[in-house]
């Protein structure tokens, strides 16, 4: 999709901005300034590889960074948080609109915040962004495609698309596609001339899944997301999403959705009844994508089993969905299993979230041995924090995970069969790399427990069952 050379003359002014974080309104954790990446200005370009100097989009406009401010998915967000980042974009893009028009905005955007005492973080938002930069320019997003579309943000922008895949091998492809949309309208017209509107459509479902049940791996969502191809090469249409939704906030704008643009309504109106008919009558089809049951009955399967490794995942506390990641139900079987102190099934944790400890494994050392509770105080259900005594096997410490460490849990000073990774932030050991860092491979242990939904690529390579 490539764009038209730049012709002389002044390019379109585009300015970049948005609060990327999927947030849990079921979790104890609260998100707040410290669990953010924030850029402000220019270093905002510096996210984006398509926008790197010298492409051909960046040399197809002048860009204008005000803030992005992005987050592993987590809890609700503080309310100061998002008002202290509200004010600051939409003071940035007054201070633009008044240097010169603005042609567009790309709206980085996750497309599932919940903030304290609101109902539609994101709507609330751009409503107020619209405020400032007024209704001419033309607004682009990529969301993730377990984001939910209130009608205040389908009102909002004006091209609009998704991740096409779960787990999302296609992040930044989907953000290039919705910038590139957004430079061909530009191209229709004179910078600082308004340009033309796409037509555009949307229909909400009354349905709502969780990830584990719809990944693009298996069918029904494979195929439903393999048709969006077809529907938008059609004459008219320029661009589909189909939003699964966030199963995980308890909010009125958390459903599936179906949108569309381009420049025939007729055919965009189609094009998501189409899709929309089609997730309707499959809506009874999805199912998770592996086996489920309570962690006694997929423990005693993995260790029955003849596969190895055998990965068991502790969805319900996933970091990715916004779990707290430090809840300790499965540490806390484990650390009693028979089999796993008696070393004759090896497992290892990766990984739970826990500062303190993280910060005793340090001070203590590789190779040393120390008294530890672990998990258990973000949220605090039973069984709560579990006691262990473990040996220091490595350290880390890295920007996905801040300070980590891999320890060995001993049984009256005797190694068992349990490891477990503990971290000073929340995160998920989803790449090689990352098990790498702590000496440590993908399929070095018998049993690997993790804390994700449905597994994401390398992980997935990696497991035998």
């Amino acid at each position: 999709m490539p764009v038209p050379p730049t012709p002389p003359g002044p390019r379109p002014r585009i300015a970049i901005a948005g609060i990327h974080i999927e947030s849990s309104t079921f979790t104890p954790y609260r998100s707040s300034f410290e669990d953010f990446e924030v850029r402000r200005g220019q270093d905002v370009l510096g996210r984006y590889p398509f926008l790197a100097p010298g492409s051909d989009l960046r040399e197809a406009a002048d860009w204008h960074g005000v803030l992005h401010a992005g987050a592993l998915p987590g809890g609700v967000v503080a309310a100061e948080a998002y008002a202290a980042w509200k004010t600051e974009i939409l003071d940035g893009l007054a201070v633009l609109v008044e240097q010169a028009p603005l042609d567009g905005l790309y709206f980085d955007i996750h497309g599932a915040m919940s903030v304290e005492g609101m109902d539609d973080a994101e709507g609330d938002l751009i409503t107020a962004i619209r405020g400032v930069i007024g209704e001419e320019p033309l607004v682009t997003t990529g969301m993730d495609l377990h984001g939910n579309m209130s009608d205040a943000l389908f009102a909002g922008v004006d091209l609009l698309t998704c991740y096409r895949h779960a787990p999302h091998i296609d992040t930044w492809e989907t953000r290039e596609r919705a910038v590139r949309h957004l430079l061909e309208r530009l191209r229709l017209v004179t910078p600082g001339t308004p340009a033309p509107k796409p037509s555009k459509a949307l229909i909400r479902l009354p349905i709502l899944l969780p990830g584990e049940m719809t990944s693009t791996r298996v069918e029904p969502a494979r195929a439903l997301y393999a048709r969006i191809a077809d529907l938008e090469n059609r004459a008219g249409v320029t661009d589909m999403a189909y939003l699964i939704g966030f199963a995980w906030a308890d909010q009125p704008r958390c459903s599936a959705a179906i949108g569309a643009y381009g420049d025939d309504a007729r055919a965009v109106e189609h094009a998501v009844l189409e899709l929309a008919t089609a997730v309707w009558q499959a809506r009874h089809e999805f199912e998770f994508v592996a086996p489920t049951g309570t962690f006694t009955a997929c423990l005693d399967t993995a260790i029955a089993s003849g596969e190895r490794p055998f990965w068991i995942s502790d969805s319900g506390d996933n970091p990715g969905a916004g779990g707290a990641d430090d809840v300790t139900v499965c540490l806390g079987e484990l650390a009693r299993r028979p089999e796993v102190l008696r070393a004759e099934v090896s497992v290892l944790v990766a990984s739970i979230v826990d500062p303190e400890t993280v910060r005793i494994a340090h001070e203590t050392g590789v190779g040393g041995i120390v008294d530890v509770r672990v998990g258990g105080t973000i949220d605090t259900r039973a069984p709560g924090p579990v006691p262990l005594t473990v040996r220091v096997e490595a350290t880390d410490d890295s920007p996905a995970t801040g300070p980590a460490a891999r320890l060995r849990v001993l049984d009256a000073d005797r190694s068992t069969g349990l490891e477990v990774i503990v971290t000073a932030r929340r995160s998920q050991f989803a790449t090689s790399a990352m098990f790498e860092r702590l000496g440590l491979s993908m399929t070095g242990a018998d049993i690997v427990v993790v804390k994700m939904g449905y597994l994401e690529p390398d992980q997935y390579d990696a497991a035998a069952d």
